[in-house]
């Protein structure tokens, strides 16, 4: 695993997800308490719930684009937080590159890629890089 530490705002994030495939994915990292909060086909992209259109599959390590942070330790209602979706020029169809984002100080919800950045910015979260969890689900804004 990398640590990555941003100093920066930007777009992304992440929480939970549906499918087995995803599920194995956080339990792997150690979130199952996470997951089963979450609310299996959903997720956050620029403040929104969007939800997502396929059962989630595994890519090669490391391969994915689209930023999808979940956030380990999060506020009531946190859900997997998408950096891009469709009608974004940067979107790659749910090609997702997945960090894992934990609270280093009392957690808030985080709704878009922008909070998360801006959060890891403040020093309130810090963002690892997880090239072993990448999947592809594409989403709807519906």
């Amino acid at each position: 695993m990398t640590r990555f530490r941003f100093s920066f705002s930007s777009a992304s994030a992440r929480r939970v997800f549906l499918g087995a495939a995803v599920a194995g994915a956080l339990l792997t990292a150690g979130s199952a308490s996470a997951f089963a909060s979450a609310g299996f086909g959903s997720l956050f992209l620029d403040g929104a719930v969007v939800g997502t259109t396929v059962t989630p599959a595994h890519v090669p390590a490391g391969s994915g684009q689209d930023p999808f942070y979940h956030v380990t330790n999060g506020a009531g209602g946190q859900l997997g937080i998408a950096g891009a979706g469709p009608g974004d020029g940067a979107y790659h169809g749910g090609d997702w590159e997945f960090f894992s984002v934990t609270f280093n100080t009392a957690p808030y919800l985080l709704t878009s890629g922008d909070a998360v950045l801006a959060a890891a910015a403040k020093g309130d979260v810090t963002i690892v890089r997880v090239p072993g969890n990448d999947f592809r689900c594409p989403v709807t804004r519906s």
